[in-house]
């Protein structure tokens, strides 16, 4: 499933970064931020072109030989990234769509409480519980 997990406000700040290992931290952050800059392009151009500007699902933002970076945005403008294993070949575009979902309602669910300040990072129990089950385990 999914290898990295982030949640960034609409002023591009990581309001949350999930990744299976700690090791590669860092490098999820980097690929997360690299792919801000076609987030923000696809949104600019969503809003000209004639698609539908109710679609949230920005698709595949950036692969790289090792991962596949997709991309989703809120209407406020708040942006979820998952990054997947390029070599999965089971994980289809319905997959990855039914993950942001899930992220998404747990975003939500998250934001409705009264004691979240919007624009603080994520500390939510039941918020990582959701991404938990969308992250890969390393298992036998």
């Amino acid at each position: 499933m999914a290898l990295s997990v982030a949640v960034v406000g609409k002023d591009n700040e990581p309001l949350y970064v999930h990744t299976s290992s700690p090791d590669t931290d860092l490098k999820f952050h980097y690929i997360i931020h690299t792919c801000l800059d076609v987030i923000e392009e696809k949104t600019s151009s969503l809003t000209k072109s004639t698609q539908d500007p109710r679609e949230l699902y920005l698709g595949l933002l950036y692969p790289t030989e090792d991962y596949k970076v997709y991309g989703y945005v809120t209407n406020t403008k708040i942006k979820f990234v998952i990054v997947v294993d390029s070599g999965n070949a089971t994980l289809r575009d319905n997959d990855i769509r039914m993950m942001f979902r899930k992220v998404h309602s747990a975003y939500v669910a998250m934001v409705s409480n009264p004691f979240y300040n919007h624009g603080d990072p994520i500390k939510s129990a039941m918020f990582q519980k959701a991404v938990d089950t969308l992250m890969v385990t390393d298992g036998p």
